[in-house]
Formats: structure tokens, sequence, C-alpha cells
């Protein structure tokens, strides 16, 4: 982590002990990123093994293949969460949005088979993600709760302070239940 740091630093007068580098970048996303590659690669080669073995590969379908194989990378490909001092962003292969955390007016969760929160801010942008990756990224989220909490402060944030609440202790419990077991404790 200390090399990611560095790195980030360099070149906007930051470092180690300066405070956070900006932007935050959500740090699992590699292992994401990997896995669809890896999904739209190998669906491409089963099908290209599976037609030349019925031997029906043709030139249009030799272009085929490829071209369903960007579109399974497409639908896999997660999405890019970075925050920085009083905003959000969320980017997709086709779309970024971005939110000012400290001017939030309404928080939603949505539970289900894709659990996800979205938020919106006093300038009208709206922006879904996973909460899991907040989970997942203390700094992530540790920026949007500051953003949160001063929006909650100014008195902008209408509706969903209550499942910022619930995050809260959600992420607090992950992170505490990881210290313990990392310290062989639990």
């Amino acid at each position: 982590m200390q090399g990611l740091e560095r790195r980030r630093g360099q070149g906007r007068g930051g470092g180690i002990g300066s405070g956070p580098p900006y932007p935050m970048v959500d740090r699992h996303r590699r292992a994401g990123v990997r896995l669809a590659v890896g999904c739209a690669l190998g669906f491409c080669a089963l099908t290209f093994l599976v037609d030349w073995d019925a031997e029906t590969l043709t030139l249009p379908r030799a272009l085929l293949w490829p071209t369903l194989s960007a579109g399974v990378l497409a639908v896999l490909l997660p999405a890019k969460v970075s925050a920085g001092p009083g905003w959000l962003a969320v980017s997709g292969p086709f779309h970024r949005r971005r939110v000012r955390t400290d001017a939030l007016v309404a928080v939603r969760q949505y539970a289900g088979a894709s659990a996800h929160l979205v938020l919106h801010d006093a300038y009208g942008q709206r922006l879904e993600l996973d909460p899991r990756v907040l989970t997942g990224n203390p700094l992530l989220w540790h920026d949007l709760d500051t953003g949160a909490r001063h929006s909650l402060a100014q008195g902008t944030l209408r509706e969903g302070a209550d499942v910022l609440e619930h995050l809260r202790h959600e992420i607090d419990d992950t992170i505490t239940l990881a210290v313990l077991e990392a310290s062989d404790l639990s």
C-alpha cells in the first residue's frame, strides 16, 4: 500500500505522511477486471473450439465469436469507483457518473439479487454503486462518509441518513472482524 501511496502522491505535492493521496480508487477492481477478461477469453476460445470441432467455422462465425466475447467483457467488467475530497465517481465502460458527497440530497439502498446504493446530490447528479465496494475499501468509505456528514450538517441530506448509519455500522463490523482475524483474536 505504501508503494501505491508514493506513486499516486508524486507530482501532487503529496506523499507518505502528508495525508491520503487523491483520488482514491477501488483496490479490488483489478481482480474483477482479470476475472472479466478471463471469462471473455474463455468464452471466445470455447466457442471457436466447438465451432471448429463441429466443422462449421466460417468467416462470419469467426467474426461473431470475438464480437460476442467483447459483449461478455462489457457486461462483466466491474465499474471503476474513485473518490476524492467532496466527490465520488463511478465509471463504467460507457458512462461516468459523479456526485458531490458534500451536497448529498438523498441516499437509498436497494436489497435483492443485485444490492446497490443510489446517491443523489443537490446538483441533480445521481450514481449507483455496489455497497460491497465501500465495505472492501475503507478509504473510499471514509471519503463518502466525510462528505455525507458534511451534507447532514448543512441540512441538504434529507433522505438516507439512516441508510448511511446502517452502512457505517456494517463497514465498522467488517473491519473489526478483519482486524481480529488478522491478529488471531477471533
